[in-house]
């Protein structure tokens, strides 16, 4: 499972205030000691190879070493070597074989509750991509809907056999303009509201969708470019 989201932006102070405002969200100034959540500024090494501000979502792991090993040999591409957090716990970043960046972090590290409630992952292999997950991480599929080509079956997941739906993955980096990558929804009692809030602080939020069982989805990015989503339960 995801265990912690950092936000890497290039404007941490205006974007602390705007999702503050937006959707209540208390972003840190860095980690936070038992927090799943972090906010850094986008550093200068990654600006200067074109990385835009984003979320950063790490994934729960006991041996960072042996899972950085393994999505290697399965075609992933190392971003930074295996590195130390403030609590200790090591972490590293890749970008799996099919384009989308993410963490693996040791279980150790002790981070609380996450505010993330659904990640999306946008790929265009979604065979592949469920594939991997599946084998490194032991996630279950819950459902599959369809949706019309070139997204194909969207395929609904949990932590666990026992777990219920807590993500989706698609071939949705198919459609024009969207690029393989995490997106991270965060709740919020009123989407619509949560939307023109977005809009009216200078971010940008799409037209909502629905899942099976109710729960709404909004695919923003923050003033400063970040992607991030919205969530109404149903």
């Amino acid at each position: 499972m995801f265990c912690r989201y950092a936000l890497r932006t290039t404007d941490l102070p205006a974007a602390r205030a705007f999702y503050a405002e937006a959707i209540g969200l208390a972003l840190p100034d860095g980690a936070a000691e038992g927090s799943a959540l972090e906010a850094w500024p986008l550093h200068e090494r990654a600006r200067a190879r074109g990385a835009p501000p984003h979320w950063l979502g790490q994934i729960a792991v006991d041996d960072v070493d042996a899972t950085v090993g393994r999505l290697l040999a399965l075609g992933s591409e190392a971003l930074s070597p295996t590195l130390r957090g403030s609590d200790g716990a090591s972490y590293a970043t890749l970008r799996d074989p099919f384009g989308a960046v993410i963490g693996v972090r040791a279980s150790a590290g002790g981070a609380g509750d996450g505010p993330v409630v659904w990640h999306q992952l946008h790929t265009s292999d979604a065979d592949g991509a469920w594939a991997l997950y599946r084998e490194l991480f032991g996630w279950a599929r819950t459902e599959t809907v369809d949706v019309p080509e070139p997204v194909g079956g969207y395929r609904l997941f949990a932590w666990n056999e026992a777990g219920a739906s807590v993500g989706a993955m698609g071939n949705t980096a198919r459609w024009p303009g969207v690029h393989p990558h995490w997106l991270f929804c965060l709740p919020v009692a009123d989407l619509d509201a949560a939307a023109a809030r977005v809009r009216a602080l200078g971010g940008t939020a799409r037209e909502p969708v629905a899942l099976p069982g109710g729960t709404r989805l909004a695919a923003c990015e923050d003033p400063q470019g970040a992607a991030f989503g919205l969530a109404q339960r149903g």
